[in-house]
């Protein structure tokens, strides 16, 4: 039940908007099955499946917009939920924002499901969690971590005509790799949609490879050095400056993108000229669905090109204040980058610091998109094209913006996913990086 055919979500959704009394309503379902196991000090602690479905219901009178939501799908039921929504729409305050539900669109389906995925069994999670348990062991070390799988589902409709459905999968990885004594860390993470793509047995060697090379971490100045981010350490910079392209924050003068005087700097050089970002819901690699949450089609669009602006996200409110075109919300982020791997870069580094994680990251200046953080789970010096030497981790001060100012060379870019839109990305060297502090964290 958790997982409804196109046949049965329409039918639901058909009955609640025919209910419905308001000016307009949208209903949207959406369901899973999640799967997970979760091992910790090299013994598995819990494993379980969770299966939920819903029903989220928006109406509106004129610019009052009431929601309410339900997880049981009898007639009695749907009548219920919508008559609750109605009656908050008609207690709520007029939205000064308020902009009508989206009429009929047309979407391509997006490659986001496998059946490989959907079909994971419990003793597939099981050999996850030995494959990963066993290698440590066998070299004293400690392995603690989780892997969540998941298949869902999300279908709306709205009372303007407008229909969609799709089914997606997702299976998420990460385990930390201690030493006994706690003195080294390593870590290792992999998102893929087809779990097919995954081998916990070849990845774990990373994480016990970097815990055992990072005992005996020497402390460094800090200061301003040339740095090898890897693709998960350079993710969460990215991702948090990617939160500031809303034109609205924009042309409010609220956001990096402000322009001195009024407005944003779509099309003005921002980053260096090798930076290209963009969305699509259709590449292979990061397929995403193919509308945002206001159900506006996802196509194909470039958020940076040869590092100036090409795009900004106008909501449709704001598209319609700014007299612009409504820009969907990604789905992913797919950077560009060179042919070489994270060890290939570190080749041809004389000096610098290879930075495996970075982690709790924070905002200072969103007008710089100045962030803080923490590097983790293996940082190295590198001399002469080798990682001669572990080095205590750093706390960090720096902006995204900055940062690509200051590349020197970018890899191959590999699929990263967290809790943001799943991503293509690349590691990075650059130049002038800026380590505040020192901690003694591993």
């Amino acid at each position: 039940m958790s997982i409804m055919t196109e046949a049965e979500s329409k039918a639901i959704l058909d009955k609640v908007i025919a209910l419905s009394q308001a000016d307009e309503c949208t209903a949207t379902l959406t369901g899973s099955v999640e799967g997970n196991i979760r091992f910790a000090l090299n013994n598995v602690s819990t494993s379980g499946v969770v299966s939920d479905i819903s029903l989220g219901v928006q109406v509106a009178f004129g610019r009052r917009v009431g929601t309410a939501s339900i997880n049981e799908f009898s007639d009695a039921a749907l009548e219920r939920v919508v008559r609750r929504a109605e009656d908050l729409a008609r207690l709520a305050p007029e939205n000064p924002e308020f902009v009508p539900a989206i009429g009929p669109q047309t979407y391509r389906p997006s490659d986001t499901f496998s059946q490989a995925t959907a079909d994971i069994t419990p003793q597939q999670r099981a050999e996850v969690a030995r494959a990963s348990i066993e290698p440590c062991r066998a070299q004293n070390l400690i392995a603690a971590g989780f892997l969540q799988d998941s298949q869902s589902f999300i279908a709306f409709a709205n009372s303007n005509g407008n229909f969609g459905y799709q089914k997606a999968t997702d299976a998420n990885y990460t385990c930390t790799v201690r030493t006994e004594d706690g003195t080294g860390s390593g870590w290792v993470a992999k998102n893929v949609q087809d779990i097919r793509n995954f081998n916990a047995a070849d990845d774990i060697q990373i994480a016990m490879r970097k815990a055992s090379a990072s005992v005996d971490a020497q402390a460094l100045e800090p200061g301003k050095y040339t740095v090898i981010l890897e693709p998960a350490a350079a993710a969460g910079l990215i991702s948090f400056m990617a939160n500031f392209f809303a034109a609205r924050a924009a042309d409010e003068g609220r956001s990096f993108l402000s322009k001195a005087g009024g407005g944003n700097k779509i099309g003005e050089q921002v980053f260096d000229p090798r930076v290209n970002l963009y969305s699509d819901p259709y590449d292979p690699n990061v397929p995403s669905l193919p509308w945002d949450g206001d159900g506006l089609p996802r196509e194909r669009i470039s958020w940076i090109e040869d590092g100036k602006i090409a795009n900004l996200i106008y909501s449709r409110f704001w598209a319609q204040r700014q007299g612009r075109t409504p820009t969907p919300g990604p789905g992913n982020l797919i950077m560009t980058g060179g042919t070489k791997s994270t060890s290939e870069l570190v080749r041809e580094t004389e000096r610098g610091i290879l930075v495996s994680r970075t982690w709790y990251i924070r905002m200072v200046d969103p007008q710089t998109v100045l962030l803080t953080g923490l590097t983790r789970d293996g940082t190295f010096y590198i001399e002469n094209g080798e990682l001669r030497y572990p080095v205590k981790n750093f706390r960090f001060n720096e902006s995204p913006v900055i940062m690509l100012n200051n590349i020197d060379e970018l890899g191959r870019p590999v699929r990263f996913g967290d809790d943001g839109p799943t991503m293509m990305i690349p590691p990075m060297r650059l130049r002038d990086f800026t380590f505040t502090s020192l901690s003694d964290a591993v």
